[in-house]
């Protein structure tokens, strides 16, 4: 393992000054307790910061909404999990053996979720800088051009445009419970518009897909009204 963390650095172009922070970031919760999903958290958080520079820098002459919907695009779970296999994450994915046995180490959201660990763990480990030049080299292969924003909307971007164009404050999410076993987990989110006293529930295979099926629900009740 060891030796394939360094060759994982290497791709990375990133070299941990704590190690065990990768370790983190690789580790699914069925595998141990001192599991990657805080580090996806922040990851995700940096991940959209840092494309969002990108946009601001590469698409100049598009719109506040049109490089949300570009961005949307960037970092939705289908496009963290190419970057994911081009990085060779599903041989250092650490998993308990149901997961292991039920494929886990080539589902798309278990990768997607690694990917945006690993960001979280470099963010940790090296600051805002050395995050920001992986997040520029992961997607360096990556097209980016303005005709991306007439790619379809996600629902939780369109909830979010939706509240924007009201002067609204964004919509919170929270999971109230997972359901399953580790390896067949299920989540429930709820999504909440605290100025309307709105909250609706979804359910998906990961959080990001519960938090797009809220979204969903929420949108049809304020289109309903």
């Amino acid at each position: 393992m060891k030796s394939a963390l360094q060759a994982l650095q290497a791709r990375l172009d990133y070299l941990f000054n704590d190690s065990r922070l990768l370790t983190r970031a690789l580790t699914h919760r069925s595998f141990s307790s001192d599991h990657n999903e805080r580090l996806e958290f922040l990851g995700d958080s940096v991940l959209g910061c840092c494309v969002a520079e990108l946009l601001f820098e590469r698409l100049s002459s598009l719109p506040e909404g049109d490089l949300s919907r570009v961005r949307a695009s960037l970092v939705r779970q289908d496009t963290l999990h190419q970057l994911a296999l081009q990085l060779g994450l599903p041989a250092v994915i650490l998993l308990g053996e149901g997961e292991m046995r039920s494929g886990g180490q080539k589902r798309p959201s278990i990768l997607a979720d690694a990917l945006e660990a690993v960001i979280g763990a470099v963010y940790l480990d090296g600051g805002f800088a050395q995050a920001r030049s992986l997040v520029q080299r992961l997607y360096q292969g990556v097209e980016i051009n303005p005709a991306m924003a007439a790619i379809g909307k996600d629902p939780k971007t369109e909830l979010q445009e939706w509240l924007q164009g009201r002067r609204m404050a964004l919509p919170a999410y929270k999971v109230i419970a997972t359901l399953g076993v580790s390896h067949q987990q299920t989540f429930d989110i709820e999504c909440t518009i605290a100025e309307l006293k709105l909250t609706q529930r979804g359910i998906g295979g990961s959080r990001r897909a519960g938090e797009q099926a809220a979204a969903a629900a929420m949108l049809q009740t304020l289109k309903a009204q």
